[in-house]
């Protein structure tokens, strides 16, 4: 079983428990952040530390700023004398991002989309909804397409044998399984074409098919048929007909993607807020505050352009929310432990002091 299946499993059991399929990117987000909560300790550890080490880093670079070679290695001495790795708080990063590329690729796979890509949630139509889309009617025996239309094949196949049928036959590489024959014109009667052996079967069984169900799905559109397959030669060919289709705007899918600016504003404020009470180098407080500004800006206009799901985004901004919430409660729980380790310092002092006294 692939990840995008267990993905895609996991999210039908958690539909199931809350009864929508967008609690269940919610409910997935929060386990996946709780999961995530010791490494968002050891990163907000990790600020706190470089935060408190910076005079002293400073000072190095400043000392040794002719000498790189001794500059390095006085602070790798450094690090290693006050056992901070300065990548630390980057892992989390790092972690969430195949995170979201998997998540990414069950939301636009043709098993999500056909069985909950239609589905609404809250202000949202469809969770497989991108900013631009291509309407297109499922199982309706037509296929809308445009000029730039792709398609891809189920993960499995109903196949005809002379005597025999066979359910739920692989489909080797289903992202590359249909190849359209000749041009594509919206409108006019699209050709197919699968080749046998993106069928997993023994060559006997090869020899005999007749004909065989295979699901395609227009990746723009998201639009699925079931079409009937026959066999030519060393092939299966199909002719289906087809509408051409036009390029909606949801505005749904707009108001996450603004949505997800400010929710990423809103945790970056969060994380910025435990460094308030403490002295920052001013370029790296001006360079930290314009990243604050141009990241989610950036990454929304990305998203303007590069078609992510409605689900998708409802992840990411589930995440940020459950990221503010995090924060602020790690922050708590770093702030208790400082003070403990600051009373039991204070009450080391003091113990001294009297030791002192003593013998005086």
């Amino acid at each position: 079983m692939d990840f995008v299946t267990l993905t895609i499993k996991c999210l039908k059991i958690l539909s199931d428990i809350t009864g929508s399929y967008g609690l269940g990117i919610i409910l997935l987000t929060v386990i996946i952040r709780m999961a995530m909560w010791p490494l968002g300790v050891s990163q907000q550890r990790s600020m706190r530390t470089m935060q408190l080490l910076q005079p002293k880093m400073k000072a190095i670079q400043e000392r040794y700023k002719n000498d790189p070679q001794m500059m390095q290695k006085k602070m790798m001495d450094f690090y290693k004398e006050h056992k901070f790795n300065p990548m630390a708080g980057c892992f989390p990063l790092l972690i969430q991002m195949p995170i979201f590329i998997l998540l990414y690729s069950s939301l636009m796979s043709p098993q999500f989309i056909q069985m909950a890509g239609q589905a609404p949630f809250l202000f949202i139509k469809s969770l497989d909804s991108t900013l631009r889309t291509n309407a297109g009617i499922s199982n309706n025996g037509v296929m809308g397409a445009s000029a730039y239309s792709t398609f891809i094949t189920g993960k499995s196949a109903t196949v005809y044998l002379k005597n025999e049928k066979l359910d739920n036959i692989k489909i080797e590489k289903p992202n590359k399984a249909v190849v359209v024959q000749g041009e594509l014109v919206p409108g006019q009667p699209i050709d197919f074409k699968v080749s046998l052996d993106s069928l997993a079967l023994k060559f006997s069984q090869l020899d005999q098919i007749q004909k065989a169900d295979i699901t395609i799905t227009n990746l723009q559109t998201k639009e699925t048929e079931n079409i009937t397959f026959t066999r030519k030669d060393g092939i299966l060919t199909a002719t289906v007909p087809s509408k051409a289709v036009k390029t909606s705007l949801h505005f749904d899918v707009l108001a996450l993607i603004l949505l997800f600016g400010l929710t990423m504003v809103a945790a970056q404020k969060a994380m910025m807020s435990m460094t308030k009470n403490q002295d920052m180098d001013p370029n790296q407080a001006a360079m930290q505050k314009s990243m604050n500004m141009f990241m989610p800006i950036m990454l929304c206009g990305t998203f303007v352009f590069i078609p992510i799901p409605a689900g998708v985004l409802l992840y990411l901004i589930s995440s940020n929310i459950v990221q503010v919430i995090q924060t602020m409660a790690i922050n708590r729980q770093l702030e208790l432990e400082d003070a403990k380790k600051k009373a039991s310092i204070d009450d080391d002092d003091v113990a001294n002091a009297k030791q002192i006294k003593a013998k005086e």
